[in-house]
């Protein structure tokens, strides 16, 4: 009977070999080590979330104009769903399309391109350098200051009494120094280009210590690549313009030339009938006509390059411009202490547990 009358956990309890009821006795057996080694999880998890500096987050977010000069085929408009080009956009032509934006802006020549950029924090009296700014002006916590107090004093222990100080280099982004690789490597994990392959919107967003700073520097990165992906649009037809500027100058100075021959030709010999000299003055004549007609040709061709740039030249929507944030992005102080009261409560439930032998049942074994 009294296999019987055993209640449905009991029976669970004995095939699964699991004491739950032992367990719950085990823990508020252990209470006081609980709040211990919770207390002090709270407390050094608060240290070290206060002890990071603030970050705040800018977002720039852009639509680029994409030619419609040709029909696209359905093939090619469900590729670009899908964030492929296959080339049809624009003639054929298009090589640097939205989805290849982010490695541009991870390029050393579009990193360094941001050193000399100006900004100015408003407790700064002078504006300097973004390069100046990330190599002297950032904030760590207190441990790091500590570390780096520590090599620095032992590094100079080795380094003797060499007191000169080190001019720094030129950027070069073929060859950069230490210094400025540790520079862009701060502004890589800083300035982030995401391109949505579907709608192609663009998100820039940049991540810094100081609200001011994180704004300018998005807009300052959005201006500069609005600019790079002009240049690269219009760079033939710019070359274009160029050349046809050339014939038309040449054009102008020949047929100014040939006018002036005949006019100067003809008041000489206004008065005169002679054959030979008329026929001089229609060839002449005839020279200052091919010379207008080429002039006027390339004329037309002046006016068309200039056409063409202005329609190469890609327009961006700005869905969201710049603005300076009013809160910061991280640390998330109450995520950080949460996960460590959850660990330190695991932790000690883990050696509870094998302490009264009851990890095995758990496992299995």
């Amino acid at each position: 009977m009294e296999d019987i009358e055993k209640k449905p956990t009991d029976v669970e309890t004995e095939e699964s070999g699991i004491d739950f009821g032992a367990m719950w006795q085990s823990v508020k057996r252990h209470k006081k080590l609980y709040l211990k080694v919770c207390g002090v999880a709270f407390v050094i998890a608060s240290v070290y979330a206060f002890s990071l500096p603030k970050r705040y987050t800018c977002k720039v977010m852009l639509a680029p104009e994409l030619s419609t000069t040709t029909s696209r085929s359905s093939l090619s408009a469900l590729a670009s769903s899908f964030g492929l080009n296959l080339g049809t956009a624009r003639n054929g032509s298009e090589a640097l399309f939205p989805t290849l934006y982010p490695d541009l802006m991870n390029s050393v020549d579009f990193k360094t391109s941001l050193f000399p950029v100006m900004v100015r924090r408003d407790k700064d009296p002078q504006p300097m350098t973004y390069y100046d700014y990330l190599l002297k002006e950032q904030k760590g916590p207190w441990w790091s200051a500590a570390i780096g107090g520590v090599m620095s004093a032992v590094g100079s222990l080795f380094a003797g009494n060499d007191t000169t100080p080190k001019v720094e280099k030129p950027v070069d982004p073929f060859r950069l120094t230490k210094r400025q690789t540790a520079v862009a490597k701060m502004i890589n994990g800083r300035v982030r280009c995401d391109v949505d392959k579907k709608t192609l919107v663009i998100t820039i967003q940049v991540t810094d210590q100081d609200p001011v700073v994180c704004a300018t520097m998005a807009d300052s990165v959005q201006q500069r690549l609005q600019t790079f992906i002009t240049d690269y649009r219009t760079s033939k037809a710019r070359k274009d313009l160029e050349y046809n500027q050339k014939l038309y100058v040449e054009a102008k100075h020949e047929y100014d030339k040939a006018r002036q021959m005949y006019a100067t030709f003809s008041d000489a010999n206004q008065d005169l009938i002679l054959q030979s000299v008329r026929t001089k003055q229609i060839d002449l004549e005839n020279e200052m006509q091919l010379k207008f007609n080429t002039y006027n040709a390339i004329a037309a061709q002046l006016q068309a390059s200039k056409a063409k740039v202005q329609e190469e030249t890609p327009a961006f929507t700005t869905l969201q411009s710049a603005t300076v944030p009013v809160t910061p992005t991280s640390p998330k102080k109450k995520q950080i202490v949460l996960v460590a009261l959850f660990l330190a409560f695991l932790g000690t439930t883990v050696w509870v547990f094998y302490k009264d032998q009851l990890l095995k049942p758990l496992l299995g074994l």
